[in-house]
C-alpha cells in the first residue's frame, strides 16, 4: 500500500505564490485566487495511477507531476473549489486511504535573521525560484518534511502578511521556503506558516 506523505488543501491560491507556480511548473498553469491541491506518495511511480483517478474524477488541471523511486507529488487546482475537493476525495479513495493517514508534518527549521547583509541576499538571490530578496531586509527561513507541505505554508504566510515569497521547494527529502520583508510583517509571515504546519492532523511517520 502506498505511504500518503502529504495531502493539503489551498483554498486561495495568492497572488506572488501562484506567479511561482506559473513560472516553475509545466502542466497547466493556475491564476490568482483558485484552488489547489497537493499529494504526495511513497512510492513515486503509483502519482501516475492517482493522477488517472483524480483527473478523472472532476474538472481539475494538472499544474506539477514528479515521479521519483522513493515519492511521487501531484499538484491539481481549479477555479471551484468543489471541484479540487471532489477529486481529492477521488484520490484518497484510490489509495484507499482517509485524510487522517496523512503524515503528520515536522518543522526542522524555522528561523529569522534579522537585516539581511548585501553579500547574504546575493548568494541567496543566485539560485531562488521566485522574487529577490533586497539586502536590509528580514529574511524568514522554514524548512519542513515531508516536502509537499510547504506549499500550505507559503500559500498562508502570503496570505497573513505583506512580504516576498524569495524560494520554496516543493518536492525532494524536504521543502524549504524564504521570505523576505519588513521585521513585523515577516514575523507575522512567520507565525502564520508555522500554525498552519502544526494544524495539519495526520499520523506520526518517518520523515
Amino acid at each position: 500500500m502506498a505511504e500518503l506523505r502529504a495531502f493539503t488543501y489551498l483554498d486561495r491560491l495568492q497572488p506572488q505564490f501562484t506567479a511561482y507556480l506559473g513560472a516553475n511548473m509545466r502542466g497547466y498553469l493556475p491564476v490568482v485566487g483558485m484552488a489547489a491541491t497537493i499529494i504526495e506518495i511513497a512510492p513515486g511511480l503509483a502519482i501516475n495511477e492517482v493522477a488517472d483517478a483524480v483527473l478523472k474524477a472532476a474538472f481539475v488541471q494538472p499544474g506539477l507531476m514528479v515521479v521519483e523511486r522513493s515519492f511521487g507529488v501531484l499538484e491539481f487546482h481549479s477555479k471551484a473549489q468543489a471541484d479540487v475537493k471532489y477529486a481529492g476525495e477521488a484520490g484518497l479513495s484510490y489509495l484507499g486511504l482517509k485524510l487522517e493517514d496523512r503524515v503528520k508534518p515536522k518543522i526542522y527549521s524555522s528561523e529569522i535573521i534579522h537585516k539581511v547583509n548585501d553579500y547574504h541576499a546575493q548568494m541567496v538571490n543566485v539560485s531562488r525560484l521566485a522574487s529577490v530578496l533586497i539586502a536590509g531586509q528580514d529574511m524568514y527561513i522554514m524548512e519542513v518534511a515531508p516536502a509537499g507541505y510547504i506549499a500550505l505554508a507559503a500559500n498562508e504566510a502570503e496570505k497573513n502578511a505583506n512580504v516576498t515569497l524569495v524560494d520554496c521547494r516543493l518536492f525532494g527529502a524536504v521543502g524549504r521556503l524564504y521570505l523576505g520583508g519588513k521585521e513585523a510583517d515577516i514575523a507575522r509571515a512567520a507565525q502564520a506558516a508555522e500554525t498552519a504546519i502544526k494544524n495539519i492532523v495526520g499520523v506520526e511517520g518517518k520523515v
